[in-house]
């Protein structure tokens, strides 16, 4: 098998990253040279790999603040609606390599760092992850935030700057062992902090009701610290502003207090208020009502809600009055998109400023709230559901709770006088949850205080009116939208896939990076040999470059040449992942049963973090490593069958992982995954899909025919079906002797002989309360499987399906979805127009 490309080589391809041109690799060396110099003056006179990073992060981020000050200047010119996006996450991965693609500088800096001695990708592996997300929810705020900024939209993320990520996963002993992610250690580049625009968010204290209006007094003071990181579009020399939040204690924290006696401790304490801003809760699609996340939730909100009006007002063209106090023009000049439940408090928020504060007119400032807000739904799984205790908020945000109660007590007032006498719809529908703990459905005030509410997928959003919020449907049934979610091909095309995504601009052109729909011309070459061979080479060198990383970071070894079937996302039941594994002891069962029989080589990789309380998910992460010890350890097996787990799955793991896969694994139950994005990253790199009718792996079907597509199991109506009639899974167990023996051998400790019952929770699980029905889908999954098996062995068929798969996937391009929101939420237009380089005069 041929060895993957040199770098040398590779710069000598012609390549969609940009021309290196002389001047501006002379440029770009002269700049590290003097970052470089200037940090080892300070300091040292060696330098080491992260002084070398951090001169070339210095380096690019230059190009970057002209570009940023204009932008922000002809915002501030020609006043658009500004876009604001609400998130507890961005989970924005590394920095350095997409910005230098977004700014058409990589290949002049691999040049220049290649003239000067050093490896360009080395220096990359360097720069930590900013994990401030958990996995999907917080992804698709990253790709929003470049699609945003490659359309040209005045928009803004807002969040808070976690101290720590989500957390490092080590594999010990087989089991999951959290590290904190002290990914700002060595400082971060890409941030820039503006103490001038902090800000007061207010807990605690009590309401007053005065002649005056209402006023919220002696409460406990918070500074939020805004730090400003750039969000370059791609080559259109726009470049937004994601902005987060730090806590910070006030100077006088504690010291007004009665406890003058003790300053020590006093100031000791400061770290109770900073404590706001120091973790990421590692809970994907799970509730956990704890007062510092709610405290999180408002924090953000209070924050941004100060900052959004600051600019409001400020803006050149709003409305005359010299102290402006008319909103009216408000929801034309500003849009809200709350990213799921977590930020709706900038609903009761922004009632608050505007009423206690602003002194607008109740009625009027509801009508300005709804114009404003809009609200992204992202699960259906009822745990992933925001229920606060009112008793938290009554002593955490006492006006707020207020007006909650007067926003429900206005919408059942409303539902009543509809639907006269109908009791239990008003028990259905009402934001506040009776019961011995009386508690707020987060999801009900973010439909009753949106203008929009939408799901991420076509059959989610089908879902969301059908079922979860059915009632509401009925009610406005114009609320309701879809916006299925997208990836952004920068980073998941171009970044990861620099070689597949030469051969496709070698065919089609470069359009394509911001028009991805453009991929349909590349069926025009289904059967094109050169172009057949060109995606299998490519494939191929991925596959070894990824199999070389493995045998260096973790010491495995794998077969190149075997099929690369991946499965990587968060741990969760729902996700299927014992599912996979069944499939593989199943596969392995039969190797044993007759070694001398012909095999598809596979290399089984699952990967993805479990919530550290997450004792399933946990326990499905042993399951997994020990299948693998037994596996890889079995001489009769040799290379034909490995299952490897992927440890501290991340963004820059993805990267690695995708362009080499051949089967991508979207197993879920159908009706449980909102949408997926990994599907989408997998189908454009060019891996087929096997998975269920779930999420956007419907429309992925639809876009390139579903038998291009490895379709399996249960539909939405077999599980309701299924559900009506009673899940058994005792027939299944007693009906299929693989997976009776599966089962048995889990449950024996055949994978676990040092302590046998190491797996009775989850046989337990399986045979008696499985939620997701796991031995439902086992027949017609392990089918499925041979199918993918026999395609594989013919590898030109193989290619034209994925051919096929990459030529449809341009629906998937978070380009598309945004233009959605743009028009059919905010109100807004997407623009084509460059924006004047730094140097250049404007218009």
């Amino acid at each position: 098998m041929a060895a993957p490309l040199s770098d040398g080589e590779r710069r000598k391809q012609i390549s969609v990253r940009g021309i290196a041109g002389l001047g501006d690799v002379a440029e770009v060396r002269k700049s590290f040279n003097r970052h470089l110099h200037f940090t080892l003056v300070k300091d040292r006179n060696v330098a080491t790999p992260r002084d070398y990073y951090f001169a070339l992060a210095h380096t690019v981020r230059d190009h970057l603040v002209g570009r940023w000050i204009r932008t922000q200047q002809h915002y501030y010119e020609r006043d658009p609606k500004r876009i604001y996006y609400l998130s507890l996450e961005f989970y924005m991965g590394r920095t350095l390599q997409n910005t230098m693609v977004n700014l058409g500088l990589q290949n002049a800096c691999d040049e220049a760092i290649y003239q000067l001695g050093l490896d360009l990708e080395e220096l990359e592996e360097i720069e930590e992850d900013a994990g401030l997300g958990n996995g999907g929810l917080g992804r698709l705020a990253a790709c929003f935030l470049d699609s945003m900024a490659t359309l040209g939209l005045a928009a803004y993320g807002y969040g808070i700057r976690y101290e720590f990520g989500i957390f490092n996963q080590k594999i010990v002993d087989g089991w999951q062992v959290e590290e904190a992610d002290d990914w700002l250690r060595y400082g971060n580049p890409w941030e820039k902090a503006r103490p001038e625009y902090m800000l007061p968010v207010h807990f605690y204290g009590r309401v007053e009701h005065t002649p005056e209006g209402v006023k919220w007094v002696d409460t406990q003071v918070v500074l939020a610290m805004p730090y400003d990181t750039p969000v370059p579009g791609y080559k259109n020399n726009t470049v937004n502003t994601m902005r987060l939040w730090s806590a910070k204690a006030p100077n006088d924290f504690n010291l007004q207090e009665f406890n003058v006696g003790d300053y020590i401790e006093a100031v000791l304490d400061r770290n109770l208020a900073e404590n706001i801003s120091r973790v990421l809760y590692p809970n994907d699609n799970f509730f956990e009502g704890k007062e510092l996340r709610l405290k999180q939730e408002y924090f953000v909100v209070a924050a941004t809600l100060q900052d959004i009006i600051r600019r409001f007002k400020s803006s050149k063209f709003g409305c005359r009055d010299p102290v402006r106090t008319c909103f009216e023009t408000f929801p034309d000049k500003v849009a809200i998109q709350l990213n799921d439940t977590h930020p709706a408090l900038s609903i009761p928020e922004l009632m608050r400023i505007l009423v206690d504060v602003e002194k607008v007119d109740w009625d009027k400032a509801w009508e300005i709230t709804k114009r404003t807000c809009a609200y992204t739904n992202h699960t259906v799984l009822p745990e992933a559901l925001e229920r606060w205790p009112v008793s938290m908020f009554e002593k955490l945000l006492p006006r707020h709770l207020e007006i909650i109660y007067a926003l429900n007590q206005m919408h059942l007032d409303r539902v009543a006088a509809l639907y006269p006498g109908d009791i239990d719809r008003l028990r259905r529908m009402s934001v506040i949850e009776e019961g011995d703990c009386k508690r707020i459905n987060m999801a009900h005030l973010c439909v009753i205080g949106s203008h929009a509410v939408n799901g991420v997928a076509r059959i989610h959003s089908d879902i969301v009116k059908n079922s979860v919020f059915k009632d509401f449907y009925e009610l406005e049934p114009e609320k309701f939208q879809n916006k299925t979610n997208g990836i952004t091909p920068r980073r998941w095309l171009l970044l990861c896939n620099p070689g597949l995504a030469d051969v496709i601009a070698e065919k089609i052109g470069e359009d394509f990076i911001t028009d991805l729909s453009q991929l349909k011309k590349l069926l025009d070459f289904i059967n094109n040999e050169t172009f057949i061979r060109d995606v299998a080479k490519v494939k191929q060198e991925n596959k070894l470059k990824f199999a070389a990383y493995l045998e260096e970071q973790y010491k495995v070894k794998i077969n190149p040449s075997s099929m690369f079937d991946v499965q990587v996302k968060r741990i969760h039941e729902y996700k299927r992942q014992l599912l996979n594994c069944l499939h593989a002891i199943t596969l392995y069962n039969r190797i044993r049963s007759d070694p001398s029989k012909s095999f598809v080589p596979r290399t089984i990789m699952i990967g993805g973090k479990a919530a550290p309380g997450y004792h399933m998910a946990k326990m499905i992460i042993k399951l997994i490593t020990s299948i693998g010890e037994v596996i890889n350890n079995d001489p009769y097996v040799g290379d034909k069958l490995k299952v490897i787990f992927l440890e501290n799955y991340r963004v820059s793991l993805a990267e690695k992982v995708i362009p080499a896969a051949d089967l991508s694994q979207q197993i879920s139950t159908a009706g449980t995954e909102a949408s997926g994005t990994g599907n989408m990253k997998f189908m454009v790199n060019g891996a087929l899909t096997i998975g269920t009718m779930d999420g956007a792996n419907v429309e992925m079907a639809e876009e390139a025919g579903e038998e291009n597509l490895f379709i399996f199991g249960m539909r939405v109506e077999d599980v309701e079906a299924l559900d009506r009639q009673g899940y058994n899974a005792r027939t299944y167990y007693e009906r299929l002797p693989e997976l009776r023996q599966a089962i048995d051998q889990i449950s024996s400790g055949f994978f676990s002989p040092r302590d046998p019952g190491c797996f009775r929770d989850v046989v337990n699980m399986l045979m008696h309360h499985d939620r997701f029905k796991v031995f439902a889908d086992y027949e017609a999954y392990i089918k499925c499987q041979g199918q993918v098996d026999q395609l594989f062995m013919d590898p030109r068929e193989w290619t034209k399906k994925v051919i096929r798969n990459i030529a449809c996937s341009g629906k998937f391009s978070s380009d598309r979805t945004i233009t959605e929101y743009a028009r059919e939420i905010w109100g807004v237009e997407p623009s084509a127009t460059k924006i004047p380089l730094p140097n250049l005069p404007r218009d």
